[in-house]
């Protein structure tokens, strides 16, 4: 609950300078990638956010990622006052709600949709383009499969044709 509270505060605020300075899809860009980086490499991410280590240390470390990425002075500025603030570690949670909030900004939604096999292109751009005249938003689908969806239909059907059966005994 506290990390929730966090990451949208500081998110607002980055957005807050994203939008007057018109940068706030680089910044998240930026984010994305530090971010990515993090859970990609979780030696380096305990290497930064774990207290165990010295804050010096840490910071060294940190500036050194910063330094690689090649990033914006407003997100190293902004990266290192998450870390001297102690919040560091809600980064990813930071990056996901300011990613929402960018997204309503540019007038976006974003979409899961599953489905039990693989749907034609077609059917998904009929969806897409369903789920866009409905909001009146561009709308981003992660499209993704997953077969148990089918097996647990086939089981719904199977139960379904059971009490059928039962009522008509």
């Amino acid at each position: 609950m506290i990390g929730l509270r966090i990451a949208r505060r500081y998110a607002r605020a980055l957005l807050t300078i994203g939008k007057e300075d018109g940068q706030a899809e680089t910044y998240k860009e930026e984010l994305a990638g530090v971010v990515k980086l993090l859970e990609e490499q979780e030696e380096l991410e305990m290497a930064i956010s774990n207290p165990l280590y010295d804050a010096e240390s840490r910071k060294k470390v940190l500036k050194l990622v910063v330094e690689r990425l090649g990033l914006s002075k407003v997100m190293t500025s902004f990266l290192f006052l998450c870390f001297d603030k102690g919040r560091i570690q809600y980064l990813k949670d930071i990056y996901t709600y300011y990613e929402k909030l960018t997204d309503e900004l540019a007038n976006i939604v974003r979409a899961d949709l599953v489905s039990a096999v693989r749907l034609p292109e077609e059917s998904i751009a009929r969806i897409r383009t369903a789920l866009s005249e409905k909001t009146g938003k561009e709308v981003r689908m992660e499209v993704s499969v997953d077969p148990a969806l089918g097996s647990v239909r086939t089981q719904l059907m199977s139960l379904k044709e059971s009490l059928q059966r039962s009522e008509n005994i």
